[in-house]
């Protein structure tokens, strides 16, 4: 039975069951879809739930976008310059709540740039697993400007527009196990 409650302690990302993905514009006429296979997070939540907190870093070099030729050209200098910012992070900042869902705040890093975002964010419930395992769901989605990252390539078509939009669209679905003291 799901609960739509989410229990004090320290929670960490089960990556098994979780995914961070996202898709920009590609040619002005359609999306690329891509996510990353490495990453890690942890939510603290105090008795007072508003009052939480999380942690997450991605390993900019495990991106996929099921084209391994693109895949390398954006782990080089001209995107992430993975070489150099090996690691995305994102340091939550607060949370409030909007309707029935909430806004996650934070400070996002990505090539050394670091920008304010805010994360729609869902909760989909609690839960105790056939292991006895406290679990937790939710899902985030946010918009962010590649550009205001260092992330500037520009790569102008003959035809007019991109090759690469600026526009990068982040979804994230997270499951959390409770950890035991």
């Amino acid at each position: 039975m799901t609960e739509q409650q989410l229990p004090a302690g320290t929670w960490t990302i089960d990556a098994a069951h979780s995914e961070v993905g996202f898709s920009v514009r590609h040619m002005m006429v359609s999306r690329v879809r891509g996510r990353f296979e490495k990453f890690d997070a942890t939510l603290t939540v105090p008795e007072d739930p508003f009052q939480s907190s999380v942690t997450a870093t991605i390993d900019a070099s495990s991106i996929d976008t099921n084209n391994a030729q693109r895949d390398e050209h954006v782990r080089s200098a001209d995107f992430f310059d993975v070489a150099n910012h090996p690691e995305f992070t994102f340091v939550s900042t607060g949370l409030s709540q909007k309707g029935e869902d909430f806004v996650l705040t934070g400070d996002l890093t990505i090539k050394g740039n670091t920008r304010p975002v805010e994360l729609a964010l869902e909760f989909n419930g609690s839960t105790i697993d056939p292991y006895g395992l406290r679990r937790a769901g939710f899902h985030a989605e946010t918009e962010i400007s590649r550009k205001e990252f260092g992330v500037d390539i520009h790569m102008p078509m003959e035809s007019g527009g991109v090759v690469v939009g600026d526009k990068i669209k982040i979804e994230i679905d997270a499951e959390f196990t409770l950890q035991q003291d």
